[in-house]
């Protein structure tokens, strides 16, 4: 049962771009509020069943760091429509599990020993040498899905949001059950003030808005099924296992979503593919 929870997070997070790409004229907008809706959907649902305690600043933080997935999810689906799934996700996912490494090892002081800092500048070193395999693209490719350095820097600035919120949690001590709704609501939220910044309103009145629902609803699935296989597993197995959800998006990609590659460039995203979740297990 407990290998069943710890794949749950990795299959949920892995289908997600799957769902927004099969919904008939999904646009980012309403991707972004669909799994906005969705997601809080599962968050209410889950509060209701499971009555954890919270406080404002709580509540507070964990509305925000939700607001901040926000841009990273919309960075994602962006750049579905421009480079597509098979290469977004591997790219998106090696530099936020950068990013993290960063942020854990030097603003919260998680790397304590030398093999610490050996094993974890190895691990960085594979992820890196990963992400720019997955982004290699034939010359002959189709121009029009090739990850050209605007593209990359794109992922990276719109990663920032994953990062805050992955790293605002750490700042305070709270159960994560009771981080869950608000970061939910937080996540809806951001998509509202995306919305209404961007302009792009109509998108609560489209019908793709509302069948996006269905990948919030496998978002947080994921999402708490997680918390409950770190319960389960431990945290490092529940990330680990947690990683797979790349291999799985990426082959979707490449299978479901039509994303043709073929020759040395499946080649290298598949061996990019494999440092990547060698350097999140080390």
């Amino acid at each position: 049962m407990n290998i069943i929870i710890a794949l749950l997070p990795a299959i949920g997070w892995g289908i997600m771009p799957w769902i927004v790409n099969k919904v008939p004229a999904s646009k980012p907008s309403n991707q972004i509020l669909g799994v906005g809706l969705g997601a809080t959907l599962v968050g209410i649902i889950v509060t209701i069943a499971k009555q954890p305690a919270t406080s404002l600043p709580v509540f507070l933080i964990s509305l925000l760091s939700g607001a901040f997935w926000t841009i990273g999810q919309i960075g994602q689906f962006i750049s579905f429509t421009k480079i597509g799934v098979s290469k977004t996700m591997p790219i998106s996912t090696g530099l936020q599990l950068v990013g993290n490494t960063l942020i854990g090892a030097l603003i919260f002081s998680e790397w304590h020993s030398q093999n610490d800092f050996l094993f974890g500048s190895i691990a960085l070193l594979v992820i890196i040498v990963g992400v720019i395999l997955t982004a290699y693209t034939e010359k002959d490719a189709d121009e029009s899905k090739k990850a050209t350095k605007k593209d990359f820097l794109f992922l990276i600035l719109t990663t920032v949001g994953y990062l805050v919120y992955s790293a605002f949690p750490k700042t305070i001590s709270a159960n994560a059950e009771s981080m869950f709704l608000p970061q939910t609501l937080g996540i809806l939220l951001g998509a509202i003030i995306y919305l209404l910044f961007s302009k792009q309103q109509v998108a609560f009145k489209q019908k793709a808005s509302y069948l996006d629902i269905f990948a919030g609803i496998a978002f947080g699935i994921a999402a708490y099924t997680y918390i409950i296989s770190a319960q389960l597993n431990g945290v490092t197995n529940a990330f680990i296992y947690g990683q797979l959800s790349v291999i799985i998006s990426t082959l979707g990609g490449m299978t479901l979503l039509g994303e043709k590659q073929e020759g040395k460039e499946l080649l290298t995203t598949l061996a990019g593919l494999a440092l990547i979740v060698v350097g999140a297990v080390l």
